[in-house]
């Protein structure tokens, strides 16, 4: 298992030399464009194989479940398989806009069981700059036969609602986002009480990963430090993962609540605090 969930370009140009066992899975997905198979198909690092987001790595549900809910065990086994995984097969995942899809990938294949599984740190921008090779298409692979975990979850909105009195809670929205200035997804603008702001972007240089040391400030900073108990929400998710996804780099434990701001503003007699700390809460 690699000592870091993210891996660069060099090594994983020479990786891809050296082996034929290594699994490349392609996410794009933006929220101004969430379907990015033409985008695949215009150039994608060799015998990479397109996951779809929506319909792969989440499902549709209620307003009440958020935007992204985790599809069933078995959707995602079979979605695995489809990717041509097998078991034992080392994993690769990237994307085209900061590793954010990349993450929840990262984060759901972790969590049912696959041991040797990264995320290409600064991702296709990366690949490209490093002026390493594309391949254009669509590729089907071969049905593999992974066999995954009875994954968890995450935190359910209840986890969620008690984290704060036990440890630390991330909202890894944008600030404005969190103090309830600007809302442009969901019924609501504010935060969970109790829950301190880490944008995303405090835990990247451009479109990569900031050092370990780097990143375990930011923690650090809204008082997220080694040993707490730390969890992680954003709007939908996706971001959430990603937050965990850098405290894995830093040697961070961040459990993830998937269905975040979307499924609480969305549920009825929720709190809402709003400011750039946590205050008294209204109904939502």
């Amino acid at each position: 298992m690699p000592g870091s969930p993210l891996i660069s370009t060099d090594e994983l140009h020479e990786l891809l030399g050296a082996e034929r066992g290594i699994r490349l899975l392609d996410v794009r997905y933006r929220l101004d464009k969430p379907d990015g198979r033409a985008d695949y198909r215009a150039g994608h690092l060799p015998g990479a194989v397109y996951v779809d987001m929506d319909t792969e790595l989440a499902t549709h549900g209620a307003p009440s479940e958020g935007r992204h809910p985790l599809p069933s065990p078995e959707t995602f086994q079979d979605a695995a398989r489809r990717w041509g995984l097998n078991d034992g097969d080392a994993v690769v995942v990237y994307d085209d806009y900061r590793s954010v899809a990349a993450a929840r990938a990262w984060w759901m294949l972790r969590g049912a069981g696959v041991a040797d599984v990264r995320v290409l740190d600064g991702g296709l921008s990366a690949w490209r700059s490093a002026g390493l090779p594309l391949e254009t298409g669509y590729i089907e692979p071969d049905q593999g036969s992974i066999t995954l975990d009875e994954w968890g979850s995450g935190l359910s909105i209840d986890d969620a609602a008690a984290w704060p009195e036990r440890g630390v809670l991330i909202d890894a929205r944008a600030a404005e986002r969190y103090r309830g200035e600007f809302e442009p997804y969901d019924p609501v603008g504010g935060h969970i009480p109790g829950a301190v702001n880490l944008p995303a972007d405090a835990v990247l240089d451009g479109d990569g990963f900031a050092t370990p040391a780097a990143i375990r400030s930011a923690f650090e900073s809204v008082g997220a430090a080694a040993g707490s108990a730390i969890a992680a929400y954003c709007g939908s998710g996706l971001t959430a993962a990603h937050t965990a996804l850098a405290g894995a780099a830093a040697g961070l434990e961040v459990a993830v609540y998937p269905g975040s701001w979307s499924q609480w503003s969305h549920t009825p007699d929720r709190p809402v605090a709003t400011g750039a700390e946590s205050g008294t809460p209204h109904p939502a």
